[in-house]
């Protein structure tokens, strides 16, 4: 049995286990299991390693996608660049590391980018942000960190801080937060949405539920919206290749 699966906590939004049982069934791939480890410390992955000797590869979510690091024997470059890892490959033992975030989220995201997108606002400072923050950088796309605490030295702008003259220049805006999540879908990053125009393009990495209140405000002003579902499939089909090479 080749058996995979999904480090995080709470597992409650899990994708991975959902796709990857349908993925197995559809393309008759036998022989393969995919299961959930809901750990309430990353110290608590020995015991899925140790519980788990057939696991092959592993998916990582919140919150652990930066202090998974010290866990890893070997890192790609994309980990080394972003600090995050999301997708580890179990080796005689040894895990290596990879981030697949920034592949989906790349393929995902310049769909919608016109011409006059060329400054981004980045909600959130996690794992998540890391990957677009890669992707950003890679595209040559301008951008500043929302938080809720203003950082000048590390380029952190607080939700305060947020007005006309900086939604007039940053007109994508990239939610990498877990605000809106499944089940609290009444919440939203705390912006002046009223702000907003059909310049405007709002991507949102959650895909639970496909339009979250971040979403629906934007699209009431004009903006272009895009979820996080696309970006899971396809980050999901390239943690699948790396587990399988």
């Amino acid at each position: 049995m080749r058996l995979y699966g999904l480090i995080g906590y709470p597992l409650s939004h899990s994708f991975s286990k959902k796709y990857f049982s349908k993925k197995f069934e559809k393309e008759h791939i036998q022989g393969a299991a995919f299961e959930n480890f809901s750990i309430a410390h990353i110290k608590l992955l020995s015991d899925v390693l140790k519980n788990n000797p057939l696991l092959l590869g592993l998916a990582v979510t919140i919150p652990y996608k930066k202090n998974i690091i010290p866990f890893l024997y070997e890192i790609s470059g994309a980990v080394k660049k972003t600090g995050a890892c999301n997708c580890i490959k179990i080796t005689d033992g040894k895990l290596f590391g990879h981030n697949t975030d920034v592949t989906g989220f790349e393929k995902s995201f310049i769909k919608y980018l016109q011409p006059h997108h060329k400054k981004a606002l980045i909600l959130g400072t996690g794992g998540g942000a890391a990957a677009v923050e890669y992707v950003l950088q890679k595209l040559n796309i301008d951008y500043c960190f929302v938080s809720r605490k203003k950082d000048e030295v590390k380029n952190i702008l607080s939700y305060d801080d947020l007005n006309k003259e900086i939604f007039s220049d940053y007109t994508i805006i990239i939610n990498a937060t877990p605000s809106g999540m499944y089940p609290n879908i009444d919440e939203a990053p705390k912006m002046p949405y009223q702000l907003l125009t059909s310049k405007h393009y709002l991507f949102d990495l959650i895909y639970n539920p496909a339009k979250t209140k971040f979403l629906s405000l934007g699209q009431l002003q004009g903006a272009s919206i895009e979820n996080g579902y696309e970006m899971l499939v396809l980050q999901a089909e390239e943690n699948w290749k790396i587990w399988n090479k």
